[in-house]
Parts: structure tokens; C-alpha cells; sequence
């Protein structure tokens, strides 16, 4: 397998730089701030949780309550994976042979790209910047072969803060529909858009050939539950997707599922929490960005807390990220994390997020390192 860029990078700064302006979560909680959300009777529960093996599914109460956030999938649509990336990989692995193709919706949540690029044939489909980060879903049927099984998207997208518009997402559902695809959607940033007006649906409450990826660990933020799930109407599938999890986790952390069970049954209020935050957020990446006109070109994403600013300063955006972070401890993920193996990719964007807080903290620690180094 190749390397996993980004955690690469992560291993090396992550924990290690004094302003983590880069993160793709939201701020999260202690567990006992998790806790005091808790009914009494779940809060019983989790003191009393046995800590032995657990349900392969998921936690049947869980599988309930996740199956709640859908318009139309039972739990028995549900099943539970250790984090999104377990997900992704059970996903690749059971639906992909060496003889099918895939398309892919570039750029991207790396293992999106690599892990089908282990299988079999992978081609990219640009977003365009031009029509903020859009999928031409003419370019993707463009793509299509007589092998082609499956067609991979992220919206909101990791970079770039994209949501798909309604009508393309619903042509691209169509466009799978007619051909017999399946559709991978990665939902992870899903409800905490800039405007509820532009939420898609999930894909798997639409199609019955979807699989909708979802996690504890972004718009809830809550990584460290490492608890995410796929949702997909097709029974026969989850079932090969839960066996080839015996290969795997075999089974989720007892402890986790019970307090992901309390956050989905808190989660008008963490939501309401987490959507204030971005946008406080994205009001001070605003100013900050006002400031140096010279230097960066940013647009607010319209959904999820990463952006990803075009850099128009001097030298290369790399170099720029490199230095930043080593001189002032302050973590960007420079465009060399954002690189594929299927299509040019932007050299001169980096990602920022907005989603936890002491942004403020951050940005004047950015701010000093820009006013000594560059006049503007």
C-alpha cells in the first residue's frame, strides 16, 4: 500500500506544532462534558457497560439510533466500523476485483483514490474551482466503462468545503441508476453546511445501490469514539461487509458505542453547538484573510470546517507551509498532502479548518509570522 500522506505528515506535526490550524473535526468534548448530556438511564448503562466482546453490527441500541438520522433506512441498514477509514477500506475490498474500474471524485479523502488504485482501474474526475469546486457530471458519464462498478464523492468535500448542488447530485444518482453502479458517498462533514438549504440527502436514503459513510469523529466531533457506520439498503452487502470486518476490528470498543449513543441522542444540541462555532470561525478567517490580500485568495466552503485558500504569495505554497510551521508552530497542510496519481492537482491551496476553537489563538501566531516575513 501506499503511503498514507496526510497521516505521514500528521505523525510528524500533528502533536508536535503549537497551533493545529489544519483539523478536519470539530472541537470536541471531554467525557464527562459527553456524560452530563446523558439521560439517566444511559448514563447507568455506560457505568455498568461489560467490557467484553460486542455485536460485529454495532451496538443494537446504536444501530437504532443511527438509522433515526436517515429518512429511510431501518437499523438493520446500519452497520458499525471502527472510525470512517475502517469503512472505506471494508468497502473497497469486498466490492472491487481486478477487473473492474472505478471513478473518482478528485481531490479528495486520499484513501478515496488509493485504496481502488490497489484493485483495480481508477479515473479521476476534476473538481473545478471555477464553479466552486463542482462535479461535471457530464465528465463523469464521459468516464464511464463497460467495467465500471463504482463511482466515489465526498460532499461537503475534503478539501475543498464543496456541496454538490442538488440537481447534479441527482443526476449523478440517476446516471448511476441507469448504468447499475454503486455510488461510495462520503458524508462525513454532512450537517454542519453553511445554509440548510444546501444539505443533500443521503445518498443511501435516494438509492438503493448507495453507500453512505458517516463517522462520530467530524460534525460531532467526537475522533476519539472511533466509531463510524455505513448505511446501505442492499442487506446482502452489508452482510459480506460485516464478515470482512471479522477480519478487522471484529467488533467495536463497548465503551464508545454507549457514549456515541448518547451524543446521537444529544446531537440537536451538539449540532447547534458545532454549526455556531463555524461560523464564529469563518468570520475570523475572513478578517484574517482581508488583511492579506496580497498573500491568499479564500472563499468561505459551503459546507464541512476545512477550506482550502489559494496561496499567491512568494515561493511555492509548500515552502510556505513548511516554513510557517517551523517558525511558528502553526500546522497547515500544504498542496504535496493533496497530490494524485489521476489528475493535476492544485499547487498553490493549502487546508485550513475552522471548526475547533482558539482559532483566534492561531491566527495571531499566523498574523506575526506574516507581518515579519512579508510587507503587505
Amino acid at each position: 500500500m501506499r503511503n498514507f500522506a496526510l497521516e505521514v505528515y500528521f505523525s510528524r506535526w500533528e502533536f508536535a506544532a503549537r497551533y493545529h490550524l489544519t483539523a478536519s473535526d470539530m472541537e470536541s468534548f471531554t467525557t464527562t462534558e459527553l456524560l452530563d448530556m446523558a439521560t439517566a438511564e444511559d448514563r447507568a448503562a455506560f457505568d455498568q457497560q461489560w467490557l467484553g466482546y460486542t455485536e460485529t453490527y454495532g451496538l443494537p441500541e446504536l444501530r437504532s439510533e443511527i438509522a433515526g438520522t436517515y429518512d429511510n433506512l431501518a437499523p438493520e441498514d446500519v452497520l458499525c466500523f471502527a472510525g470512517a477509514e475502517e469503512g472505506i477500506y471494508a468497502a473497497m475490498r469486498v466490492l472491487l476485483g481486478p477487473d473492474d474500474h472505478v471513478i473518482v471524485a478528485v481531490p479528495n479523502y486520499q484513501a478515496a483514490e488509493t485504496l481502488p488504485l490497489d484493485i483495480c482501474a481508477v479515473t479521476g474526475v476534476p473538481l473545478d474551482p471555477d464553479d466552486n469546486w463542482s462535479l461535471d457530471i457530464d465528465q463523469v458519464a464521459a468516464a464511464l466503462r463497460p467495467n465500471t462498478k463504482l463511482i466515489s464523492i465526498n460532499f461537503p468535500n475534503n478539501p475543498t468545503g464543496a456541496v454538490l448542488s442538488r440537481d447534479r447530485f441527482h443526476a449523478l444518482i440517476d446516471l448511476c441508476r441507469r448504468h447499475g453502479l454503486y455510488l461510495f458517498s462520503d458524508e462525513v462533514y454532512r450537517l454542519i453546511e453553511r445554509d440548510e438549504a444546501i444539505r443533500l440527502p443521503q445518498a443511501a436514503d435516494v438509492y438503493e445501490k448507495a453507500l453512505s459513510l458517516n463517522v462520530m469523529s467530524k460534525a460531532y466531533g467526537l475522533p476519539g469514539l472511533r466509531i463510524g457506520w455505513i448505511g446501505c439498503q442492499d442487506r446482502a452487502l452489508l452482510q459480506r461487509l460485516e464478515r470482512y470486518k471479522h477480519y478487522l476490528s471484529i467488533c467495536n470498543a463497548a465503551p464508545s458505542e454507549r457514549l456515541a449513543l448518547i451524543a446521537l441522542k444529544a446531537r440537536d444540541r451538539i449540532l447547534d453547538r458545532n454549526r455556531a462555532l463555524t461560523r464564529d470561525n469563518s468570520a475570523l478567517l475572513a478578517d484574517f484573510f482581508a488583511e492579506f490580500p496580497d498573500l491568499f485568495d479564500w472563499r468561505r466552503p459551503d459546507g464541512g470546517c476545512v477550506g482550502f485558500p489559494r496561496y499567491t504569495g512568494p515561493g511555492t505554497a509548500d515552502a510556505f507551509c513548511e516554513a510557517l510551521v517551523e517558525q511558528a508552530g502553526v500546522l497547515l497542510l500544504p498542496p504535496q498532502i493533496y497530490q494524485s496519481e489521476l489528475l493535476p492537482t492544485p499547487q498553490d491551496r493549502f487546508r485550513i479548518g475552522f471548526g475547533r476553537r482558539g482559532l483566534d489563538k492561531g491566527l495571531a501566531a499566523f498574523r506575526a509570522f506574516l507581518r515579519s516575513n512579508w510587507a503587505t
